[in-house]
Order: C-alpha cells, then sequence, then structure tokens
C-alpha cells in the first residue's frame, strides 16, 4: 500500500513531531506527576486513541468539516477549553485529608477515568484534526485505492510512536513526581500545578484559530 522510501518518510517526519513538545507532552507530564507512572501510560494510551480517531475522521473527511466551518470549529474548540478548564478547577479545589479532617479522603483515579478523560483532551482539541488534514494526506496516495485504510495505517504508525515517546515520558516524570507524593505539602503542590497546566492548556485552545 506504501512504497518503502514514503514510508520512511513518513515515519522520519512522525518522529521529529512526536518529539515537538505541545499540549500532549503537558498533558502527560501532569498525569505523570501527579498520579505516577501508571496514571502517566493510562493518559498516554488515552491520547493515541484519539491520535486514531483523528486518522479515521480525516481519513472520511470528517476533519474537513473542520477546516470549512467556523461554526463547527468554535464549538469544538470551546467545549475542549472548557472541559480542560473544568478540569484544573476540580485539581486546585481537591483539599488535603491530612490538613482538613472534613475533606472527602483522596481517592485514586479510575484507569478508566483517566483513559476517558485523556480521549476527550485529545478529541476535543480541533487544532489536532486540522493539523491530520494538512499533515497526513502527504503521504496517502488514492492511486493505490483503500484511502480510508491508507489514513488509518499512518495514523497507527503516528500513534505507537508517539506511546513510546509518552511512556518514556510518564516513567521518567513519575518517577519524580513520587518522591513529592510522600509529603502532604508536596501532594498539594502537585495538585496545583497540574490544575494549573490544565487550565492554561484550556485557555490556550479557547483562543487557538483555525489559521
Amino acid at each position: 500500500m506504501f512504497d518503502t522510501t514514503t514510508l520512511l518518510a513518513y515515519t522520519a517526519a512522525a518522529a521529529v513531531l512526536v518529539l515537538i513538545p505541545g499540549p500532549g507532552t503537558a498533558w502527560i507530564v501532569a498525569q505523570s506527576a501527579s498520579g505516577g507512572v501508571r496514571r502517566g501510560a493510562q493518559a498516554a494510551l488515552g491520547l493515541e486513541t484519539a491520535t486514531l480517531i483523528h486518522a479515521v475522521a480525516a481519513g472520511l473527511g470528517l476533519s474537513a468539516v473542520l477546516a470549512t466551518s467556523a461554526l463547527a470549529f468554535e464549538i469544538v474548540k470551546y467545549a475542549g477549553a472548557a472541559y480542560l478548564v473544568w478540569l484544573g478547577i476540580q485539581a486546585w479545589r481537591e483539599r488535603d485529608p491530612a490538613a482538613d479532617p472534613s475533606a472527602a479522603p483522596v481517592v485514586a483515579v479510575p484507569a478508566r477515568q483517566v483513559f476517558l478523560r485523556s480521549v476527550l483532551t485529545g478529541v476535543l482539541n480541533p487544532k489536532v484534526a486540522l493539523f491530520f488534514l494538512a499533515f497526513l494526506p502527504q503521504f496517502v496516495d488514492p492511486a493505490r485505492g483503500a484511502v480510508p485504510l491508507q489514513f488509518l495505517l499512518l495514523g497507527l504508525i503516528l500513534s505507537a510512536i508517539g506511546l513510546c515517546h509518552s511512556l518514556l515520558l510518564s516513567w521518567l516524570v513519575g518517577r519524580m513526581g513520587r518522591r513529592f507524593a510522600g509529603s502532604a505539602r508536596g501532594a498539594r503542590w502537585m495538585r496545583r500545578i497540574t490544575g494549573s497546566v490544565f487550565i492554561a492548556l484550556g485557555l490556550r485552545l479557547a483562543t487557538q484559530s483555525r489559521t
């Protein structure tokens, strides 16, 4: 379906793009810092699932809707921004039971919830959809047929590279974050940093334009 030259060029370009820090990197760092290596890995799986969803959407032409419809772009953009800001506020409002006996005990976020949050974070970013619309078609050859399948395979390659990078990042950040989680003060600051990252990502998304 792909010739060797095209596949190698795409893989190299995808690796470079994955290594460039962006909102996804910030999300993984925040999750790993607050919840450790496992939570970072769960977030990574969620983000890469979103990557595949965007790849399929681009293959089906759904991403083109965001590129041509200002209303659709704005709806997705503000929905994603509001979701991220809400997560940030929740992290800031979470109280430490050790410092406040009336506070509810901190319960570990279920793996499924972390995964779904990460999927939503990735899907509700219209810039990612536009990126796929601009980047992937350069390596798709309609003459070879099965265009949606070509998009999916390219998305799988990008997702695999991104997952390896995110898992390594989760491991590094998670190990460092564990040192702070042992103290009440450290845990409190970790929650505040995490909440601030979420809010910053939401505000950044809200101010983005289609161009």
